[in-house]
């Protein structure tokens, strides 16, 4: 599984665009170019993008090329992304509980609270 290509595919905006136009439903070539101010050239450059993707496939279908979104390769890519939120999410409660076991007793600091932001002047150390 290719996700250098999928993510590649999914990052550029007009791209998106006709992946979200798709999950409605099959669409001819010409009607998913409707909304889009962009050239044929550009449009079939886009769909080769998403086909070598594995993201769309074409089937030509009498006079028109019907595009197919491929919903498998999309959940490749929320796959992906559930798992790295889950490995970073981890990693965050991992430290969360070193800084808890690591705080000296009798520190003041409430857990999220920054020491150097409170007020010099209440400790009579700063300019009067």
């Amino acid at each position: 599984m290719n996700l250098s290509g999928l993510f590649g595919a999914l990052a550029d905006p007009t791209r998106r665009v006709m992946i979200d136009r798709l999950r409605a439903g099959d669409l001819s070539a010409g009607e998913l170019a409707e909304p889009l101010t962009i050239s044929r050239s550009a449009v079939s450059q886009h769909l080769k993008v998403l086909e070598d993707a594995g993201l769309i496939t074409r089937v030509k279908s009498a006079q028109k090329r019907i595009v197919h979104l491929n919903t498998e390769r999309l959940s490749a890519a929320s796959d992906w992304l559930v798992a790295a939120r889950e490995d970073w999410q981890q990693r965050f409660d991992n430290l969360d509980q070193v800084l808890a076991e690591t705080r000296p007793v009798g520190d003041p600091t409430e857990p999220g609270e920054n020491p150097s932001t409170h007020d010099s002047s209440t400790q009579g150390g700063g300019p009067s």
